[in-house]
C-alpha cells in the first residue's frame, strides 16, 4: 500500500460518521500487532516515543530525527495508517515545515503540531503556551511544508486545561481558518466543554487523554469526534512483561518455567516468517529442510 493510499485511509475516518479508537504503536511489531488485530489507525504518541526510542519521560527530549526513523521503521513493517504526535514541531514554524516534509517522507499517514511552548521554559512549573498569532504560523508552515496534498494535518492544543475553555475555542477557530484538515483537543474534562467546541467550529475533531464520561463511543461520533485515544496501554504492557521476565530468569527461573510468552506461531505470523521463506526460495533458490 502506497503512502498516499495509508493518507487516503485516514482521511476516509476523518470524514465518517463514526469515531474509532487507535491502536498505540511504537514499533515494527505493536504496528503488525496492531494491523493483524484489525485496528484502522495507529497512533504514535509523543510520550511513547520518547519511551520507546529513548526510555526518557516525556520533557522534549526526543530529536526530529529519532522520530522520523521510528516511524520510517514501522511505515517499512506494517502498511497500517498511522497519525503522529508531532509535539512542537521540534522549534519555531520553519523548524515545524522541516517536521512536516521529514514525516511525510517516513510514511506517516498525518500528525498534529501543537501549541504548547516546549522545552519547558525556565522557572515556570506550570505549562505555557505559544501566543495564537505564533500558533497561527506554525499550523501555516505545517501546511506548506507538505508536497502530498493527502497527508493529513492536525491543529492541536490543550488550552481548555491550560488557560480557559474559550481560549481554547479561539484557538481552534485560528487553526480552522489556515486550512488544517482536523482539530485535536487535549486537556478536556466535561460533555459540556466537547459540545461548545463543536459547536463553535467545523471541522473533524480527535480526542486525546479524555476522561471516562467520554467513553461512550456513539456520543463522541454525535459530537464530530472522529478519533478518540485511549492512551498508551500496549507499551505499558510490554515494559510489565519484559520487567518480569527478566526478574524471574535474574531470581533463577528456568526459560521453560516463565509464563505468558508469545508462541512460536505468533512470532513467526508477526514476523511474517512464511512471506520471508516463500522470498528465500524465489530469489535465492533456499528450500527448508
Amino acid at each position: 500500500m502506497t503512502f498516499r493510499q495509508r493518507r487516503e485511509k485516514l482521511r476516509a475516518i476523518l470524514a465518517g460518521a463514526s469515531c474509532i479508537h487507535p491502536g498505540s504503536v511504537y514499533d515494527a511489531i505493536s504496528i503488525r500487532i496492531a494491523e493483524d488485530l484489525g485496528f484502522e489507525l495507529g497512533m504514535f504518541g509523543g510520550s511513547v516515543a520518547s519511551l520507546a526510542i529513548l526510555g526518557d519521560p516525556d520533557v522534549a527530549l526526543i530529536t526530529l530525527t529519532e522520530l522520523a526513523e521510528q516511524m520510517r521503521r514501522m511505515s517499512r513493517a506494517s502498511p497500517l495508517p498511522v497519525l503522529v504526535d508531532a509535539d512542537h514541531g521540534y522549534g519555531n514554524a520553519l523548524n515545524v515545515r522541516r517536521t512536516v516534509q521529514e514525516l511525510e517522507a517516513a510514511g506517516a499517514a498525518g500528525l498534529t503540531i501543537e501549541d504548547t511552548l516546549l522545552p519547558q521554559a525556565f522557572g515556570e512549573a506550570k505549562t505555557q503556551l505559544i501566543s495564537i498569532e505564533e500558533g497561527v504560523g506554525k499550523m501555516r508552515a505545517a501546511l506548506d511544508g507538505r508536497s502530498d496534498p493527502s497527508l493529513v494535518i492536525l491543529g492541536r492544543t490543550g488550552a481548555a486545561s491550560i488557560t480557559s475553555l474559550d481560549d481554547a475555542i479561539r484557538r481552534a477557530k485560528a487553526y480552522e481558518a489556515t486550512g488544517v484538515d482536523a482539530l485535536f483537543f487535549t486537556g478536556l474534562k466535561a460533555r459540556e466543554e466537547l459540545e461548545a467546541i463543536a459547536a463553535a467550529t467545523r471541522l473533524p475533531i480527535v480526542l486525546g487523554g479524555a476522561p471516562e464520561q467520554f467513553s461512550a463511543i456513539d456520543y463522541l461520533a454525535s459530537q464530530r469526534v472522529r478519533i478518540a485515544l485511549q492512551g498508551h496501554a500496549p507499551f505499558a504492557a510490554a515494559t510489565q512483561a519484559v520487567y518480569d521476565t527478566l526478574k524471574a530468569l535474574r531470581e533463577g527461573a528456568s526459560p521453560k518455567q516463565l509464563k505468558g510468552l508469545a508462541s512460536a506461531e505468533l512470532t513467526g505470523r508477526l514476523t511474517r516468517e512464511k512471506a520471508m521463506a516463500a522470498r528465500s526460495r524465489d530469489f535465492l533458490g533456499l528450500e527448508r529442510g
